[in-house]
């Protein structure tokens, strides 16, 4: 039988003190006082089983990496004031749209090549080998719930051939990194959301041109080949890039890593209201031009700005998340996933990699119409996905009794 010892070191000896007992007891108590550590610096060291190869010391995490993790939480904040911004004052980010579509491309290149960076081959693959069921339903959820919901709504709502080509290219877009950030607000599962952003994104190379062509084919002629080659160059060559870095320069990279979350929130902030201030100016004369031409009660303005352009983009695009998010949700409930798990489906299934959308609407479709869902929902879906993520954040995941005592005898 194998005894495992735990030393305290720079103690001082134990001092006995001779006391004189006022009844003899039967039995001789023996009294231990506990030494009192020396060098009250000295890091303390779990005792661990004879077993083990090397003693866990804990550490507390640095506090500039505290910092960096709340100001990358802040992510909705930065593409809320951006699309403020973009509003007021449009000329603002006109330095980055005089260079579209390219600047739009090379700012995805860069939020994929630092997805890269922090994306480990060796976790993945375990992450894949421990749920891959989850992982599977989750990616198979992203590519049939959202360009269905896309396509009726087209139909439901009326809308003309390039906003329905605009939204149905959107719902067939893979999950966005900003769905991993709400995902963590929300207490969901965290490493199931970054394996299906990761493995949908990899998809996307195939699913989002072919059912982009075979949904939206009837409207406008889709060129599947040229978006499945651009897919693959914004979004499959720098993830890769990336992961050979992290292999090649191991060192090198792990300072560059805490960063390379952060430094994609403000890339995406960045083009999110950029595409937006290019749009802006449309949005806001279809709306001034149907509300404001005449004296009319306060219910038939609302109808008019409904009407209009810009109200029939933000009607489906806030329709085509919210039932992203409830069908998400459900169906992951129906499966019988865990809350935390429902709630990584969820958020994943409804946010979708907006910027993606964008480049591809400018970069292979003529109509500037095209481009305006996708340019939308960058406002729309973060703060959509942040007010549910920061609701779920007030509601603690944890499992119903039944499953616990499955889990337990299990």
């Amino acid at each position: 039988m194998a005894i495992s010892v735990c030393f305290s070191p720079l103690t001082s000896t134990p001092k006995h003190y001779s006391r004189i007992p006022l009844y003899k007891p039967i039995n001789p108590i023996t009294t231990l006082t506990t030494p009192k550590i020396l060098n009250p610096n000295f890091k303390k060291v779990n005792c661990v089983p004879e077993n083990s190869q090397n003693l866990s010391v804990i550490q507390e995490k640095p506090r500039w990496k505290n910092w960096v993790s709340i100001a990358e939480s802040l992510y909705p904040v930065y593409v809320t004031v951006g699309g403020v911004v973009a509003c007021l004052k449009p000329s603002t980010f006109s330095w980055f749209v005089k260079c579209a579509p390219t600047s739009y491309s090379l700012g995805l290149w860069f939020i994929m090549l630092a997805m890269g960076l922090t994306l480990e081959i060796k976790e993945l693959t375990n992450l894949l080998l421990q749920k891959p069921l989850s992982i599977l339903f989750g990616c198979a959820a992203q590519y049939t719930i959202m360009p269905t919901l896309g396509l009726i709504l087209s139909k439901i709502l009326g809308l003309p051939p390039s906003i329905s080509v605009g939204l149905i290219l959107l719902a067939c877009c893979p999950g966005g990194t900003a769905s991993n950030v709400v995902t963590l607000i929300a207490q969901g599962d965290v490493p199931l959301s970054i394996v299906m952003t990761a493995c949908t994104t990899i998809g996307a190379v195939v699913l989002t041109p072919l059912l982009t062509m075979i949904l939206a084919g009837t409207y406008v002629p889709v060129d599947a080949v040229k978006l499945s080659i651009s897919t693959l160059q914004v979004v499959v060559a720098p993830i890769l890039l990336g992961s050979y870095l992290q292999h090649k320069f191991p060192k090198a990279v792990k300072k560059i890593t805490p960063f390379a979350p952060l430094l994609a929130v403000l890339a995406i902030s960045l083009v999110s209201a950029s595409v937006f201030s290019e749009n802006v100016g449309r949005l806001r004369s279809s709306v001034v031009g149907m509300s404001f031409s005449s004296d009319l009660p306060l219910l038939s303005r609302a109808q008019n700005v409904l009407a209009s352009e810009f109200g029939l983009v933000a009607v489906s695009v806030a329709l085509l998340h919210f039932a992203g998010f409830f069908v998400g949700y459900l169906s992951a409930a129906l499966a019988g996933f865990s809350e935390p798990q429902r709630r990584a489906v969820s958020i994943e299934v409804g946010m979708q990699n907006c910027t993606l959308g964008v480049v591809l609407a400018t970069s292979h479709f003529s109509s500037p119409g095209v481009a305006l869902p996708a340019a939308t929902s960058v406002i729309i879906m973060n703060i959509m996905g942040s007010c549910l993520g920061f609701f779920w954040k007030c509601i603690n995941p944890t499992q119903p009794k039944s499953s616990l005592e499955v889990t337990d005898k299990s």
